[in-house]
C-alpha cells in the first residue's frame, strides 16, 4: 500500500479482499468452488472406500498381503500427478481422468494406515467376520484409517489444483491459473484464499467425523 512493492506482485489484503468479493458477487467463485467440490468429493470418496477395502483385504489374507502390499509399496512413491497426461490418453481430458487422478492419490494414505496387524490376530483366533469388523477394525483400525484421511485430504486438493491447471477450464485450480495468465494477481490470490479455506474446512470435518466415528478416542 506505500508502494515500496508494486500491486502486481503483491496487492493490498484490501484489494484481495474487494476482487475476492466480487468475484463471489459475479458468481465466478460459485461455478469454480461447485466443479471443484464436484471432482474433489468423487475422487476422495472413491479413493478411500477402494483404499479401505484393499486395507482390510491384505489384513485378512495372508496371500493378499504379499501381493497387496508389494503393488502399494512399488507404486506409491510414483508422483501421482505424472500420470495424469497417461489418464487423459486412457480416460480423456473429461472429468473422468481428473476424478481419477484425485482418487489415486487418496487411495494410498488410506491403504497404507489401515492397522492390519490386530486384524490378523483376530484372524488367527478364528474370530467371526462381523466380531472381527466390531471389536477389531472399529477400535483399532478407525484412528489410524482417518489418520490416512487426513493426509490424503491434502493430497487430494494438491492433485485437484494440479489436474485443473493442466486439463481444466472450470475450477478453483484452472481460476488461479487464468488470472496468474493475465497478472491480475489479485484475484488470483483471491483464488488461493479460496482454496486454503477449502483445505480448512476439509480437515474440520474429518476432525468432526472423526470425533463422531470414534467417541472412545476422546475419552
Amino acid at each position: 500500500r506505500c508502494g515500496l512493492v508494486s500491486s502486481l506482485f503483491l496487492p493490498a489484503p484490501s484489494q484481495i479482499i474487494s476482487a475476492l468479493l466480487t468475484m463471489l458477487a459475479d458468481g465466478e467463485i460459485g461455478v469454480s468452488l461447485a466443479a471443484s467440490m464436484y471432482r474433489i468429493l468423487i475422487g476422495f470418496a472413491v479413493g478411500s472406500l477402494i483404499g479401505l477395502a484393499v486395507g482390510l483385504v491384505t489384513g485378512t489374507s495372508a496371500l493378499a498381503d504379499k501381493i497387496g502390499n508389494s503393488v502399494v509399496n512399488a507404486l506409491y512413491p510414483i508422483p501421482k500427478i505424472a500420470l495424469l497426461p497417461l489418464f487423459i490418453l486412457w480416460l480423456g481430458i473429461g472429468e473422468l481422468s481428473k476424478v481419477t487422478i484425485i482418487a489415486l492419490g487418496v487411495f494410498f494414505p488410506v491403504a497404507m494406515n489401515v492397522d492390519t496387524l490386530l486384524i490378523k490376530v483376530a484372524v488367527s483366533f478364528n474370530a467371526s467376520w462381523w466380531k472381527t469388523m466390531k471389536s477389531v477394525v472399529l477400535p483399532n483400525a478407525l484412528p489410524m484409517i482417518f489418520a490416512g484421511l487426513r493426509l490424503a485430504a491434502g493430497t487430494s486438493l494438491l492433485l485437484l489444483v494440479a489436474a485443473e491447471m493442466i486439463a481444466a477450464q472450470v475450477g478453483i485450480g484452472a481460476l488461479i491459473l487464468h488470472y496468474g495468465d493475465l497478472m491480475i494477481t489479485d484475484r488470483l490470490m483471491a483464488g488461493v484464499i479460496v482454496l486454503s479455506l477449502l483445505g480448512l474446512l476439509f480437515n474440520l470435518f474429518l476432525q468432526w467425523l472423526e470425533r463422531k466415528a470414534i467417541p472412545w478416542k476422546n475419552i
